[in-house]
């Protein structure tokens, strides 16, 4: 498989492609869920989700991409594939510090030592936040932090250089954040509360910085400590939700973003493997890394 950094789970899900549950259609969906190891390896995929669940095994971790134990926060990683193997990047956060991590892999899943490699702070501070995550979208890449008291930032990011371009208070019960949505003009969260409610965060890229949230759901959703999202269908969305403390992986066919009346279906869950210290998602590059749930 040339993309063997992005190995992902293909499903058979009920994907919604609109809000009424009769219109839910069978879609195939992916989703590559991926971790940080304890070793500070990168697990890139291959686990069981969705219905009917089917297993396409593990491709095997990357060794070497982080000193073991350090990242506590990931952001989404991108993997840019090539006939020789991918070049891959994200943010993470390591103690008080954000970094910037490029690294290139071969075939064998190998890092290259002469491939383009990086590992560049972005700047302190970070130790009280609950979340980052970050948005590509054709020329615009935009970052989001969670900071423990419930404050939103935002940031206008270029690798390790990062412009503040607005925040707002109000998000102190949010538990974890999934990206669902990303266009010219606004990005989407699906976010999940220790209450156990499920909202949606759309946020305009406009300033002043003024997010909009809806209710999804307003309760169960309190057991999950992250939440991984994907495109699933025209206008929906593959959810994992991941359960530390029963180390289970839940995951959802979301219909297209309308408050409480939006269709979610249950598909499966898969487990007790779910035991690493940090999750994200792998996408692709900006081009072809659709997110449309709203």
């Amino acid at each position: 498989m040339k993309r063997i950094l992005a190995a992902v789970v293909t499903l058979i899900a009920a994907a919604v492609t609109a809000p009424t549950a009769q219109a839910a259609t069978a879609q195939s969906c992916s989703l590559a869920p991926g971790s940080v190891l304890a070793s500070g390896a990168h697990n890139n995929g291959g686990i069981t989700v969705g219905w009917p669940p089917q297993n396409v095994g593990q491709p095997g971790p990357i060794f070497g991409v982080f000193e073991p134990g350090q990242v506590r926060l990931s952001t989404s990683f991108t993997s840019d594939a090539y006939s020789w193997g991918a070049t891959n990047h994200g943010w993470v956060v390591e103690g008080d510090t954000l970094y910037y991590r490029e690294y290139t892999i071969d075939l064998m899943n190998e890092i290259m030592p002469d491939g383009p490699a990086e590992l560049q702070p972005v700047g302190g501070g970070w130790s009280n936040y609950a979340a980052v995550e970050v948005s590509e979208f054709s020329n615009r890449t935009t970052a989001y932090g969670l900071r423990a008291d419930g404050t939103l930032f935002r940031w206008s990011a270029d690798r390790w250089l990062f412009k503040k371009t607005g925040s707002a208070p109000g998000f102190s019960a949010v538990k974890s954040m999934a990206l669902i949505s990303k266009t010219a003009t606004y990005d989407t969260f699906l976010a999940n509360t220790r209450g156990g409610a499920l909202y949606t965060i759309r946020i305009p890229t406009t300033s002043p910085m003024k997010p909009i949230v809806k209710p999804v759901r307003t309760r169960t959703w309190q057991g999950f400590e992250k939440l991984v999202a994907s495109k699933c269908g025209n206008y929906g969305t593959l959810l994992v939700g991941i359960d530390k403390d029963t180390r289970t992986a839940h995951s959802y066919a979301v219909g297209r973003a309308n408050g409480t009346a939006t269709v979610i279906n249950h598909l499966s869950v898969s487990g007790p493997s779910f035991k690493d210290p940090v999750y994200f998602r792998w996408g692709g590059t900006p081009a072809i890394d659709p997110l449309n749930g709203d």
